[in-house]
């Protein structure tokens, strides 16, 4: 019998530096794969769809919302976002870890499903102001866009400390350490 595959669900507001200790996350632990979630969400520069993101129409996430295709799902800023149960079934239960890039409410309800199978990583910036810095910096979003990620970002740090880590993110090098030895010791478990 295979041995069922760690969930690890790294949560965090927009600009905290997630994306990027993600991807080094994924470049040093290659036998950790990658939830890919659906979308209605435009693509951004550089990302591709099927990798990154499944990019659907509104239309097509609300038809697989109605057949219960979501452990959860959300919208955000505007967007859908959705897991897939048949993707994240196939992967665990064949023994894969699976990385998971999920907002608070998507963290909630895999916990919900999953417990302690899943293990949650809040990435928290260092002050709020820190992060309206890093989220103007980006040039990707309007000022009503960032305003909009300031103020839920303000709900979602008041949860910081609802999930099983927390990782500060005032140097990118030291986050970086401490969300490997934290990666490390769920793997080992």
């Amino acid at each position: 019998m295979t041995e069922r595959g760690k969930i690890i669900i790294i949560v965090a507001p927009s600009g905290t530096g997630k994306s990027t200790l993600i991807k080094r996350l994924k470049e040093e632990f290659r036998d950790l794969h990658w939830s890919v979630s659906f979308t209605t969400r435009k693509m951004r520069p550089g990302e591709v769809d099927g990798k990154h993101y499944f990019y659907i129409s509104r239309d097509e996430f609300l038809n697989k919302k109605e057949k219960g295709d979501f452990i959860e799902w959300a919208e955000v800023h505007g967007n859908f976002y959705g897991t897939s149960k048949g993707f994240v079934e196939s992967k665990v239960s064949h023994g894969y870890g699976l990385l998971f890039d999920l907002d608070v409410q998507g963290t909630d309800k895999m916990k919900e499903i999953y417990g302690d199978e899943a293990r949650a990583i809040f990435i928290a910036p260092p002050s709020i102001d820190t992060l309206e810095k890093r989220l103007k910096g980006r040039g990707t979003d309007s000022d009503d866009v960032i305003r909009l990620r300031l103020n839920n970002a303000k709900e979602e740090l008041n949860r910081k400390n609802d999930y099983d880590y927390l990782v500060i993110n005032d140097d990118l090098e030291k986050a970086y350490a401490d969300l490997k030895e934290v990666v490390t010791e769920i793997l080992g478990s």
